[in-house]
């Protein structure tokens, strides 16, 4: 009986094989930070990292993982399939709403 890692190893490699790694859309490209950290502020970062450890996510790293996924899910969705707007509406409101609340924490900051 194969252990988990080899399983996965011999998946991964038929799918290499037979070509459907390379047809992926994201094949040869970084994978994405799913955290939200990356967009987060430099300044905010550790703090957040901290109530994160504590068992505190903070509303605005909650966001940030939500327009994470949201940006994910529209690389995935085809240009043509009329969900792709909607999801563009989504991310602008969203990174909006996410813009407003760390420049209000900054302003709040007397930074």
């Amino acid at each position: 009986m194969l252990s988990l890692d080899e399983q996965i190893a011999k998946s991964l490699q038929e799918s290499l094989e037979n070509g459907e790694l390379k047809r992926a859309k994201s094949w040869g490209k970084p994978l994405g930070s799913s955290d939200g950290m990356e967009e987060t502020p430099e300044e905010f970062r550790l703090a957040f990292k901290m109530l994160k450890n504590a068992g505190y996510i903070p509303p605005e790293v909650e966001h940030l993982n939500a327009l994470a996924a949201l940006r994910a899910e529209l690389l995935a969705t085809p240009e043509t399939d009329p969900r792709h707007a909607q999801l563009r509406s989504q991310i602008a409101q969203l990174q909006t709403s996410v813009a407003v609340r760390l420049e209000a924490m900054r302003s709040s900051g007397g930074s």
